[in-house]
């Protein structure tokens, strides 16, 4: 046996050399040596964050530039008279339209009014003793009085409301239409001609159309253009996310993903302010769209995703790349590194892959319900505050302040109890919260407001939480195809949530609330089917997703043999050296 344990010895050595060597030529051990989240990362962090507040006027800006206020039919002889006798708007509206039982209470009405010609009668300025309880009533003729204090928003500006009123629905279905197409267009776009290509592109998109929006004056050109905005807007933050977390450390891309997020919360916060300040929606749309022009200058400050270039065999300028962003963070590479694409030959994805096998098919379905319901659930109770009632730009604000510690409790959650718990306890929370809400009687809106937030907590952890673990339940070479395709129904969440909300609000305010309640509970018992994933490395091939057991008893004989091959490594390595 003695001859034999040096010729082991060698063997083993020369194995674990050549892994090194190879290790050498990635890019994850080129960034090593770069620097994982260096002052090159952090600054075009901070750039791309940015890049993400506006994001938010543009996926819930609806809720002021679509806001319906209080309105009534218009009959100019009434308005004529209300001008000559000094009239309230109370007291000429008593006139003009009749009173209607409107969810359990009754209010005047918003769609009809008396069919009464006022020219053509003695109306004087006491009108105290008129009774117009036998009178007929007709639809409005004459358009609508909205009560909204000098404001603008397009649905004053084109008399959205009554009959037309599915056409504000249409305005945020049309948005997240672009959205879904978006997605997959610049998925494809961004893995051809690469992540800042796309990032360019997508943001002179954006900052055409949301311009043009500002300025078209017909509102099916509003729609066209909404659609184009939101495939502009999505394309760029997908372009944005991938090449941030292309760019740092494998430690780092949890934390920056989130933090990333987290910009977004900036812009909902922004938004309300911005909405009070500028009282017309199409000068708020300007606002919202200036920054896309000004992002074009990324184009000298943000560079192109190194790893899709080795992917694309352009190691040369790969390296260059890492170069420079060694030299911004203080380092210096091996002069003699030569880059090889890490991922090597895997097989080609199929979307049969996704459901062909038991475990995979159990993911993919729960994820695609859960992508559908958190945002649903999310747009749903963003866009319920422009028509729940009260100071809009407060209570808008409020709720956007519970967004900033979704981010800090999943950061803390997710590494001391794991992802499954944390997940499916966001939903729960989330749909009892909603319940609650419906439940609640308006004259305790303090704790309506609380109750209300927190289902805004636990659904804004939800949405965040979901982006993550579904990188974590699928193969590698699946990951990319399973976060597109479970993703999509997020955008189709958004289509069906202003549908749903405003045309079950016009039966009962609170009805939708509980259409959402019943969703995230399901969601968050769903969850529970999924399997754990924290210290669990990501799967590489079906078979690990098949049979998790399996993967975990390799992992644990890795690790027993890894320590007597770097000692059997460094005895060999003194042995050469003397």
């Amino acid at each position: 046996m003695g001859p034999t344990e040096p010729l082991l010895s060698r063997a083993q050595s020369s194995l674990i050399q050549t892994e090194i060597a190879k290790a050498l030529t990635t890019f994850d051990h080129l960034l090593e040596e770069a620097g994982t989240f260096g002052r090159c990362q952090r600054r075009i962090f901070a750039l791309l964050c940015l890049m993400f507040v506006p994001f938010a006027g543009v996926n819930v800006g609806i809720v002021f530039q679509g806001f319906t206020p209080d309105h009534w039919c218009r009959d100019p002889a009434v308005a004529e008279r209300r001008q000559a006798c000094g009239w309230s708007l109370a007291e000429s509206r008593r006139l003009t339209v009749p009173p209607v039982n409107s969810s359990g209470v009754l209010q005047q009405s918003s769609c009809e009014q008396y069919d009464v010609d006022w020219n053509a009668t003695a109306l004087a300025c006491d009108t105290q003793e008129l009774d117009l309880s036998e009178v007929p009533v007709t639809g409005c003729k004459n358009g609508w009085e909205y009560q909204y204090e000098g404001r603008q928003s397009f649905v004053t500006e084109f008399n959205l409301v009554c009959s037309d009123g599915w056409w504000v629905d249409m305005n945020q279905s049309a948005l997240n239409l672009g959205f879904l197409i978006g997605s997959f267009a610049f998925g494809f776009f961004a893995d051809r001609f690469g992540r800042k290509s796309s990032f360019m592109v997508s943001n002179s998109l954006s900052a055409i159309a949301g311009i043009g929006l500002a300025l078209t004056p017909n509102y099916v050109s509003i729609l066209v253009l909404r659609c184009i905005f939101g495939f502009g807007a999505k394309a760029g933050w997908v372009s944005a996310y991938v090449l941030l977390t292309e760019i740092v450390g494998v430690e780092y891309r949890r934390t920056v993903g989130i933090l990333y997020q987290m910009s977004y919360s900036v812009g909902i916060l922004l938004l309300p302010l911005l909405a009070y300040f500028i009282t017309d929606w199409r000068w708020l749309q300007v606002v919202i769209s200036v920054p896309f022009v000004l992002f074009l200058s990324y184009y000298w400050f943000i560079p192109e995703s190194p790893r899709w270039l080795i992917s694309q065999n352009k190691t040369f300028r790969a390296l260059e790349i890492t170069k420079a962003m060694a030299k911004e963070n203080k380092r210096k590479l091996n002069n003699t590194v030569t880059l090889t694409d890490e991922e090597g030959d895997s097989p080609s994805a199929s979307l049969l892959d996704l459901v062909r096998t038991p475990n995979m098919r159990k993911h993919t379905f729960i994820l695609m319900f859960i992508w559908f319901t958190t945002a649903m659930v999310y747009q749903g109770l963003i866009m319920r505050v422009g028509i729940a009632g009260g100071n809009v730009y407060i209570n808008f604000l409020i709720s956007g302040l519970v967004e900033f510690p979704a981010a800090f409790l999943i950061l803390f959650t997710i590494k001391r109890i794991g992802r499954r718990i944390p997940f499916a306890s966001a939903n729960i929370i989330a749909g009892a919260a909603c319940f609650i809400t419906a439940l609640i009687p308006d004259n305790m809106f303090w704790f309506k407001t609380v109750v209300a937030c927190i289902g805004r907590l636990g659904i804004t952890m939800a949405f965040e939480m979901v982006v993550f673990v579904n990188t974590e339940l699928y193969p590698t070479y699946v990951r990319n195809l399973g976060m597109s395709v479970c993703s999509s129904l997020c955008d189709v969440g958004g289509i069906v949530a202003p549908l749903l909300l405003y045309r079950l609000a016009v039966i009962w305010l609170e009805l939708p609330l509980i259409i959402f309640g019943v969703v995230a509970l399901i969601a968050g018992g769903l969850v529970l089917l999924l399997p754990e994933t924290r210290g669990v490395p990501l799967p590489e091939t079906i078979d690990d997703v098949e049979f998790p057991n399996r993967k975990k008893e390799d992992v644990v004989e890795d690790q027993q043999m890894e320590k007597p091959l770097k000692t059997d490594l460094t005895n060999e390595m003194e042995a050469t050296t003397v």
